[in-house]
């Protein structure tokens, strides 16, 4: 059970509530005191005492009448998974639907503008989730202006902070791997409001899926156990296996969009290897046909198998060998712009890329020495690093 040691305290339209029901002849504070406790909130007694003497709470008007017998008739208006005041906890249930919608969003059969769709659904469910921490934590969310008074829209709303701000703020309490996951998600999200992709999915799933598990995580961790979403989204079953064949025909048809390639070789090159290994940043999972050795275990479709095991490192020494780069020489690189339609981009166009963007530093990622002495083999990356370029020079080397 996640530890609160804020947030229980009344709003001001629960108050206006109380003191309706105050006045009322027969009311006592404990019958009233069961209308506003809730799971994600405890509230003492002698809450209701204070407003009772005026303690506190003393500018604050009743409800009217009318306003008292709505809620009454509608009470418990509640979640009916999580329990969730539909209106006290508004910020957490959005919060949660919004990711549960991503997720079959994603998962939905047919759809072919699944990863977009998904980052922008999924930034929703992580702004209201550190709204609703925010809030509960008495943090002030909302713009201000330079003379300190809240910044509004020009329809006279309150302008909160968008995802990228809540994550900037000291006391976030997002972990470390989960903000760069998140940054990164924002900056796809930028290149996919500004220009068109194709489809991204496949080249970017490890980082969806620690989007996923990180929310379920911190939702937990902020607001208690009761509120993950492990048991409203199962397993997705699959029609297909993938035969080495299939495998790389996939590749080929799911090349990256120049400009989303560039955006991620240069978000990564700015993380650590031991950052780009984080589960928290991109989550990878191995799954391989097995057969049962018992019984019990036959009709298991995944096994989670730690990666320090002696079955962990064999499964990892197989995958290392799967996932070898694609190595390409110059010349290669050079032929494959001019297929591409770039017939002016020359050896000395390649070289004069290469030097200014320092491709050669090992640390970026683009190659290394070759198998001879005084070789160099380029990576995918580097291929697609110069394909952008070529399109975005388009009139000098068409």
């Amino acid at each position: 059970m996640a530890i609160r040691k804020r947030g229980n305290k009344l709003e001001r339209w629960e108050v206006a509530l109380i003191k309706a029901m105050l006045a009322r002849a027969g009311s006592n504070d404990q019958d009233i005191l069961a209308y506003f406790t809730r799971p994600t909130r405890s509230i003492n007694h002698r809450a209701i005492s204070e407003i009772r003497t005026e303690k506190k709470h003393r500018l604050v008007k009743a409800a009217s009448e009318a306003e008292l017998e709505e809620f009454l008739a509608t009470w418990p208006d509640v979640d009916p998974h999580t329990g969730l005041s539909l209106r006290g906890d508004e910020l957490l249930i959005k919060a949660r639907e919004a990711m549960i919608a991503a997720v079959h969003i994603f998962n939905g059969a047919g759809l072919t503008f699944r990863a977009e769709l998904f980052i922008v659904t999924s930034i929703i469910a992580w702004t209201y989730l550190l709204h609703a921490w925010f809030r509960r934590e008495g943090i002030d969310y909302r713009y201000r202006e330079k003379d300190g008074s809240v910044k509004k829209t020009k329809f006279g709303e309150d302008c909160y902070w968008e995802l990228g701000a809540c994550l900037r703020q000291a006391r976030c309490p997002v972990p470390k791997g989960a903000i760069i996951n998140l940054t990164f998600l924002l900056e796809v999200r930028h290149e996919i409001e500004h220009r068109s992709t194709n489809r991204i999915d496949d080249a970017i799933s490890a980082k969806l899926q620690a989007c996923c598990i990180n929310f379920n995580d911190c939702m937990k961790l902020l607001f208690g156990a009761q509120f993950g979403l492990e048991r409203r989204l199962p397993i997705a079953l699959q029609f297909v296996t993938f035969s080495t064949d299939q495998r790389s025909i996939l590749k080929k048809a799911s090349a990256l969009p120049p400009h989303i390639a560039t955006m991620m070789d240069d978000f990564h090159r700015e993380l650590t290897a031991e950052q780009q290994a984080d589960a928290r940043f991109a989550y990878r999972v191995a799954f391989i046909p097995k057969t049962g050795n018992r019984a019990s275990n036959a009709d298991l479709a995944v096994e989670f198998v730690k990666p320090d095991s002696a079955e962990g490192r064999k499964i990892n020494s197989v995958l290392l060998k799967e996932v070898d780069k694609n190595r390409h020489t110059a010349t290669h690189i050079i032929k494959t712009m001019h297929n591409e339609g770039f017939p002016r981009f020359t050896q000395h166009n390649h070289t004069l890329l290469w030097q200014e963007l320092e491709a050669k530093d090992p640390a970026k990622g683009y190659g290394r020495p070759g198998d001879y002495p005084n070789t160099w083999v380029w990576f995918d990356t580097w291929l697609t690093r110069v394909r952008a370029h070529c399109q975005e020079h388009s009139d000098r080397y068409a």
